[in-house]
């Protein structure tokens, strides 16, 4: 069974757009966790547009699964990181005016960038991982970095999957395939649904965990987050 993290940055969008504390990003997490969520994913940015700096710090002593911090490895996010020591950190190539993440890492031309910094949160105990398209030439880079996983970037799948069109998932699968030679753990986040993951799951071999924030949290203003952890915790049985 692949575990489900959720991204709470939506809760903290919601909260920011009034300028005080509701809702909560703190109560949001405990309480999804006790709803069946196995991790807590925050992706905190430079101007803080959604989840706060603070707000990872708060998070730290909440989280009871795993916690697991994305972001560009900017030295304010690494010394974070190095702070707060999460279960997972997972580096993604954000551009600063990026509304939400577009692109994977190509790991071949970063490659001597994504060693040094891996080393460093390896050498503090914190599993990495790396965002990176489906495309054979960048997991194999991935290898090569020393990072221990890799995430999937899923929005061309699930972009896919609304057209009918199931063939989208074949980069994935040979990508999973690879990884799972070369030793790799494989995630996989963004766009991610009710109505795609099931079938995601079904044909992504080894995978390990997805981050799903956007969808989630938008299909439990209409059903309930309760509902909604438990719906996902049985498609990705």
């Amino acid at each position: 069974m692949a575990k489900l993290s959720v991204n709470i940055n939506k809760i903290a969008t919601l909260r920011n757009s009034r300028g005080g504390d509701a809702p909560n990003v703190v109560q949001f997490a405990k309480d999804v966790q006790r709803f069946g969520a196995e991790g807590i994913t925050v992706h905190p940015r430079p101007d803080e547009r959604h989840i706060r700096y603070q707000d990872v710090y708060d998070l730290k002593p909440e989280v009871t699964t795993e916690f697991n911090i994305e972001g560009n490895p900017i030295p304010k996010f690494i010394d974070m990181v190095l702070e707060v020591k999460p279960t997972q950190v997972t580096l993604v190539p954000d551009a600063e005016d990026a509304i939400t993440s577009n692109a994977g890492w190509d790991t071949v031309k970063h490659k001597d960038f994504l060693i040094d910094v891996i080393k460093e949160f390896k050498n503090n105990g914190i599993r990495t991982s790396i965002f990176v398209d489906p495309d054979l030439h960048y997991i194999e880079g991935a290898k090569e970095t020393g990072t221990e996983r890799i995430e999937l970037y899923t929005e061309a799948y699930a972009h896919q999957f609304s057209l009918g069109n199931k063939e989208g998932i074949k980069p994935y699968m040979e990508c999973a395939g690879l990884a799972n030679t070369l030793g790799l753990g494989i995630n996989a986040g963004h766009d991610l649904s009710l109505d795609n993951i099931k079938y995601f799951k079904e044909n992504i071999t080894g995978l390990l965990e997805v981050s799903i924030g956007h969808a989630l949290i938008s299909e439990s203003l209409y059903l309930g987050a309760k509902n909604v952890i438990k719906m996902y915790l049985d498609k990705l049985k």
